[in-house]
């Protein structure tokens, strides 16, 4: 249980990759805050199996694109379980839709924008008056961060370079506070996100190029966030670690 003690916020945690990470760091020993913006249910779902395995966890709804709801994500943390926070993981992000730059406006840009960079912006802002010496911040990349996304994902691919930089800015930004600030670029992960926005034979031709020879799953994306939360990976900042089954290299 080497995240006894701690606490832990995940925006986006209810669903996919957000809901296994917030099982396995609330099976780690941490008293999770589950942040979800639109479906109660899946929230219910994600809390459920936590304390089915005998962990600690709340639920708060939040759009975290508002300052408003994000301080009130961190007061309701707060309120459960006390003043400190020790692990922030910013998963809340999307790619909407899949648009060319034809087919973009401006206002389309400006939420994808705003949905995957000012999310995590807002709620390290938000975190970091209360975070203890040794907190932890992991914020979610993207591949398409790294080579530009697929066809129609330029905005999104954007948005997530941009985390990546301010993922190294953070690091060094907060360094002297002893607080870390890692981010994954995770590659084809099979989640509901790819099952919407990439066709099955993508898929299947993605998989075969890939040297692992398959799709993630959201459990391996989970086990790295747990090792970058932990003690485990102290003297580890400023990365933007690729979890692709060797796709892409950075």
């Amino acid at each position: 249980m080497k995240l006894q003690g701690k606490i832990a916020i995940v925006t986006g945690g209810a669903r996919d990759i957000g809901k296994s990470i917030s099982v396995k760091l609330a099976n780690e020993g941490a008293k999770v805050v589950v942040n979800y913006f639109d479906n109660p249910e899946d929230a219910q779902e994600t809390i459920t199996l936590i304390k089915k395995h005998g962990g600690t966890a709340i639920a708060v709804q939040g759009d975290m694109t508002k300052e408003a709801d994000v301080l009130n994500l961190v007061q309701k943390a707060k309120d459960a379980y006390g003043e400190k926070i020790d692990i922030l993981v910013n998963v809340a992000g999307g790619l909407v839709a899949r648009k060319t730059l034809g087919e973009m406006d401006g206002d389309f840009w400006d939420f994808l924008m705003t949905l995957n960079m000012k999310t995590a912006f807002l709620a390290t802002k938000a975190v970091v008056p209360s975070m203890t010496n040794g907190g932890s911040i992991i914020n979610f990349a993207s591949q398409a961060g790294r080579d530009g996304g697929g066809p129609g994902a330029s905005a999104y691919a954007t948005a997530k370079g941009a985390v990546m930089t301010f993922t190294r800015s953070m690091a060094k930004e907060l360094g002297p506070k002893n607080i870390r600030v890692n981010a994954l670029c995770p590659g084809m992960i099979a989640t509901t996100f790819h099952d919407t926005f990439t066709k099955d034979e993508v898929r299947i031709k993605v998989a075969a190029g890939t040297p692992l020879q398959r799709e993630g799953n959201a459990s391996e994306v989970a086990d790295l966030v747990s090792y970058l939360a932990s003690d485990e990976s102290s003297f580890v900042t400023g990365t933007n670690i690729d979890i692709n089954g060797g796709l892409a290299f950075s």
